[in-house]
């Protein structure tokens, strides 16, 4: 039986119910037998998909489409407050949810696994998500992306699990209380909220703390940021802290990682056993996601290898190093990546996979305020590539910041030893990729905007 929908929000409205984490909170609503409603800025498969649920989804915002009888208004921290919605609702004294304590009330009742970290969240979350699908567990899950398996961000289960995607960029993930929480790295990131590593810790620190008794934190043994957070909650007693990684002392260690083609091949000590598994993602950034995952699902009480078995199942996630497909002998492949950890890691994984190749990286910065805090080191993570073109930032949420560019990351990529060029026009990349690539090159379309959609453009122009 489905858990009870909240009476506040038998009748929600969301506002950029297209986005990813909205859209998981609305998708299981509805899939509860809410009466889901919202709107977006632009059609897309996400609305689609949400009216196929009985979902009403407007494009565009305006007041007329807050329903008369909206029993809430469901908002992220993206929504201004000048949004003629949010505006109305405020006239008319419709309560305001935010998304996070929204998604709070639909763990409540079941076993929630939290999963955190500055990198790496949602491709462990969907790791876990499928796994315990496959093992017949029927999860319910919340993530900040599309599964390649079920192609989808979110899904009511019947079972007593909800595994969730834990976002600190806005300190949101306070307000669950997990089972089991994931810490997979702390860096510092989302320099619009956080002005240091010092605030970073102390957030990480609160969300750790609402972990319920008796719970559980997996937490990564390498991650020098993680390692820091495990010395300054070690005076809680109440929970077991779990910590996996190829460092000695990991609890969860791994002892090697083996490249397959675009897949790996993980081995652990777990327990005092042995333990060999395979991972569908290339590279060791995703192998000890898949480790993370495990010691997490072990701590529910789930057989190792019988969750090692099913890990295998997991095929990927929309935009973390996806293949987009191949064409004139050349494969493009998407990447999410950001951040210049992540750039680094998703850029060491394809290196090892594909030995050989030319490694040619489209890149599009992802907001002003990482832009000017982190595009030294960004430029630093293309010098991995064979070459690489650098479009404008997208803003996202953002308004213009005076003097950051790209230029910021292309001066410090140059000054690395990187190939690398300005390109200000989107619609001439395939031209462009055209140009430069040659039967055998791996192209990646690496950053979090729009930059998405070139992956299909390119090939065409591959294939003309």
């Amino acid at each position: 039986m489905a858990p009870a929908v909240p009476t506040t929000m038998d009748r929600p409205h969301f506002i950029g119910i297209g986005g990813a984490g909205m859209s998981g909170i609305a998708k299981i609503l509805a899939q509860r037998g809410a009466a889901v409603a919202g709107s977006d800025a632009k059609e897309s498969e996400t609305a689609g998909a949400l009216r196929e649920l009985g979902a009403t989804v407007h494009i565009g915002h305006a007041a007329g489409h807050l329903a008369e009888d909206a029993s809430c208004v469901v908002v992220s921290s993206a929504i201004r407050a000048d949004n003629p919605e949010l505006a109305a609702a405020a006239e008319r004294g419709i309560p305001v949810v935010h998304r996070s304590d929204a998604l709070a009330r639909l763990m409540d009742g079941l076993r929630p696994i939290a999963v955190a970290g500055t990198h790496g969240k949602t491709t462990t979350t969907s790791m876990l998500a499928v796994s315990l699908d496959a093992l017949g567990l029927d999860p319910s899950y919340a993530i900040g992306g599309d599964l390649d398996g079920p192609g989808s961000n979110a899904r009511h289960g019947g079972g007593d699990i909800f595994v969730a995607e834990a976002d600190e960029s806005d300190r949101s993930f306070h307000k669950y209380a997990p089972e089991v929480a994931i810490v997979l790295n702390v860096e510092l990131d989302h320099h619009a909220n956080y002005a240091s590593m010092e605030e970073i810790y102390e957030s990480f620190e609160t969300f750790v703390g609402r972990i319920r008794p008796g719970g559980t934190l997996v937490v990564s043994a390498d991650q020098a940021g993680a390692r820091e957070l495990t010395e300054r909650i070690s005076g809680r007693h109440d929970i077991e802290v779990v910590t996996y990684g190829a460092a000695e002392d990991a609890d969860v260690r791994v002892l090697k990682v083996t490249p397959r083609g675009l897949a790996s091949e993980v081995t652990v000590l777990l327990n005092g056993k042995m333990l060999t598994f395979a991972v569908s993602v290339p590279g060791s950034h995703y192998a000890h996601n898949a480790v993370a995952a495990l010691a997490a699902g072990v701590a529910l009480g789930i057989p190792a290898h019988n969750l090692a078995s099913a890990l295998g199942k997991y095929t990927g996630v929309k935009r973390r190093l996806q293949l987009k497909g191949e064409a004139a002998g050349v494969q493009v492949i998407d990447s999410y990546a950001h951040h210049p950890t992540e750039m680094t890691a998703d850029l060491e994984a394809i290196r090892g996979a594909a030995a050989g190749s030319r490694v040619l990286v489209v890149f599009q910065p992802h907001l002003f305020s990482r832009t000017q805090e982190l595009g030294t080191e960004m430029g630093q993570a293309l010098a991995l590539a064979d070459a690489s073109v650098v479009l404008d930032i997208y803003p996202a949420r953002e308004d213009p910041v005076p003097g950051i560019t790209s230029a910021l990351i292309i001066d410090a990529a140059v000054a690395a030893g990187a190939d690398v060029r300005a390109e200000h026009d989107m619609a001439a990349i395939p031209d462009v990729i055209a140009g430069m690539a040659r039967p055998g090159d791996l192209v990646l379309t690496m950053g979090a905007g729009d930059v998405t959609d070139l992956g299909p453009k390119i090939l065409a122009r591959l294939e003309s």
